[in-house]
């Protein structure tokens, strides 16, 4: 039988001589269990888009993720945009950049192919349960991944394997989640969402969330203090103002 043991950050598994990063592992499940959970959401719900017009969504929502993902990534270092070449730009992404790029690459099918209704309540939950365990992964990839916090003297500070105490960012970001995910299904309990309402609660409070965690993570900062990754989010927020403003809107016949 194949030894097998889990090395510690980066957490990888190893099998015989293979070496299977828990990152890719994480990812890849990721993937898989937010689909699988909306599809048997979908099977639950009353769907108002046809199935051809979802799948032309998806990619939409697939490409734009793609385009926006890379595109910020690659921006976040602004000094390093002089060494710019294929490997760089395909080996840096971001989770706000994929958001708002799907977010984009949706509306403009849905106007393309005329559908009015709301493409992303149904894709809230299976979005935050990959989520979920996408930031596991993350975890698990230590500083490999990016995604760790600055230094801090905190007693559940990290050392994630470079010998510094630091804030555990993406464990900050799972439980951001589960909060999110409890207070949603909590609220649906009581009150109905406005068509496309969920949505915009999902997305919005995300932007606010990366918007302010962004100060504890070892950003390139510019010299007015906020980072690429805040401006995206800024852009975000400004677009969902009314979320924010108008909270009454997004209930059901209110």
């Amino acid at each position: 039988m194949l030894p097998i043991f889990v090395q510690m950050f980066p957490f990888n598994l190893h099998i015989g001589r293979a070496v299977v990063p828990i990152h890719f592992i994480c990812e890849t499940l990721s993937y898989i269990v937010g689909y699988q959970f909306y599809v048997y959401l979908r099977s639950k719900t009353v769907d108002k888009i046809s199935e051809s017009n979802r799948f032309i969504i998806f990619i939409g929502a697939a490409t734009g993720a793609l385009v926006g993902s890379h595109l910020v990534g690659v921006l976040e270092n602004p000094q390093l945009l002089s060494d710019l070449n294929l490997m760089y730009l395909m080996g840096n992404k971001t989770i706000v950049g994929g958001m708002l790029g799907g977010l984009i690459g949706v509306e403009l099918v849905k106007k393309k192919i005329g559908v009015t209704v709301s493409s992303g309540d149904l894709m809230v939950y299976p979005l935050i349960s990959a989520m979920i365990i996408g930031r596991l992964g993350c975890f698990f990839a230590g500083l490999e991944d990016g995604t760790y916090g600055i230094a801090t003297s905190l007693p559940w500070a990290i050392n994630f394997g470079d010998g510094v105490p630091r804030h555990p960012t993406n464990l900050y970001e799972i439980l951001f989640w589960l909060i999110l995910w409890v207070s949603l299904a909590a609220f649906e309990k009581r009150h109905a969402f406005s068509d496309g309402a969920r949505f915009k609660v999902f997305l919005s409070s995300y932007l606010l969330f990366r918007f302010f965690i962004e100060f504890i993570k070892p950003d390139y900062f510019f010299s007015f203090g906020m980072s690429v990754i805040q401006l995206v989010c800024l852009s975000g927020i400004v677009y969902y103002y009314k979320v924010f403003i108008y909270p009454k809107h997004l209930l059901k016949n209110a």
